[in-house]
């Protein structure tokens, strides 16, 4: 079977993790301290705030900046649950905003149209690791006195005009298990604002800048040290793998350029794709869709619905009031979207193969 991911873990991973564990310290020491500096300097931010998930990441970044009840969240109808609910985490309020179809990103022109008196913050996605048009979101949030938080779980490693995702407002990671970057859980929030990064390491840690001095209501979201360490040595290995990535999707691109029955992702002008997901688009819909996952499945070819269902048509949000909103773009790509596999684990001759499935079954 040709996964759909398959995380990469080698001996100096392994040999990272045991020497935390040989360490006596297992939380939140001197390698958690150690992977945040250099993930700041990866991206290119003053201050990395290491956290136990992505989803915590969104958390703390939206009480860091003070969002709560009152307040409404622009955020993107085509993402991952998580990103609206750190909102209802956060006491606030969704604001859900279609997508483009070019890049899964938030519309700009669409977000500015629901900006309201209340509106605090907004969340852009850079969904499968293509860079949303963060440019005009991060203009339209200055012009707007809007706080932008970057959802780059998908993105370690993309770019925009040379400048790395999470460099653009305040950014939150995840390294979840299949992420381009793992420490099997984890996250981190990148910000170049002192008060941002002094508000996040309290509020992770029980609200405590001083231990057994409570100050804030915080919470548990601490990083382990053999999760930093796992980090750590991912990270000096991002960009070669994120190489592979590119190197995979532009073989399968080429390999599929003249199948009509797909649109092929494209990694759009100025931007640095990391190809957390390769992406495909079935023309004709949800019904073929769905065939060609079960005819891959059937060759030995694993392939993801990246998401299924657009947030605000999730039973969670349709008890909440969302369910009759109309979002076109993210309830047609919901029907469309089909992920292949693209990982660095798989060789030239695997991407050939995902590739003759493909065409084999929507000849």
């Amino acid at each position: 079977m040709i996964k759909i991911a398959h995380p990469l873990i080698d001996d100096d991973d392994r040999k990272a993790v045991l020497e935390a564990l040989g360490s006596g310290q297992l939380a939140q020491g001197p390698r958690v301290a150690a992977f945040e500096r250099a993930f700041a300097g990866y991206i290119g931010v003053k201050h990395a705030v290491a956290v136990s998930s992505g989803t915590a990441a969104l958390h703390v970044a939206l009480l860091a900046h003070d969002v709560g009840p009152g307040d409404e969240v622009i955020v993107p109808a085509c993402s991952f649950a998580a990103t609206a609910n750190a909102v209802l985490h956060a006491g606030a309020r969704p604001v859900f905003v279609d997508v483009r179809d070019d890049d899964f990103g938030i519309d700009p022109a669409q977000a500015e149209a629901a900006i309201t008196p209340d509106t605090r913050a907004l969340i852009a996605v850079h969904l499968y690791g293509q860079p949303c048009a963060i440019d005009a979101i991060a203009a339209l949030c200055a012009r707007r006195d809007i706080t932008l938080i970057e959802d780059a779980a998908q993105a370690a490693g993309a770019a925009m005009h040379g400048r790395r995702a999470g460099a653009f407002g305040t950014g939150c990671f995840s390294f979840y298990a299949t992420k381009n970057l793992t420490t099997g859980e984890g996250g981190m929030i990148t910000t170049d604002d002192d008060a941002i990064a002094d508000a996040a390491r309290m509020l992770r840690s029980q609200g405590e800048r001083e231990r057994y001095v409570t100050e804030a209501l915080g919470y548990n979201f601490r990083m382990t040290e053999m999760a930093a360490a796992l980090g750590a040595s991912q990270l000096v290995k991002l960009d070669a793998r994120n190489g592979v990535r590119r190197a995979h999707a532009a073989r399968l691109s080429g390999l599929l350029a003249a199948n009509r029955t797909l649109v092929v992702p494209r990694e759009l002008p100025d931007r640095r794709h990391a190809w957390h997901q390769y992406t495909v688009r079935v023309r004709a819909g949800r019904e073929a869709r769905d065939a060609l996952r079960a005819g891959l499945q059937a060759r030995g070819v694993e392939s993801a619905v990246f998401y299924p269902t657009p947030i605000h048509r999730q039973p969670l949000y349709r008890r909440l009031g969302y369910g009759e909103l109309s979002m076109p773009v993210a309830e047609r790509l919901a029907g469309e979207v089909l992920s292949l596999p693209v990982h660095p684990a798989l060789s030239e001759a695997d991407i050939d193969a995902v590739a003759a499935a493909v065409d084999a079954l929507t000849a």
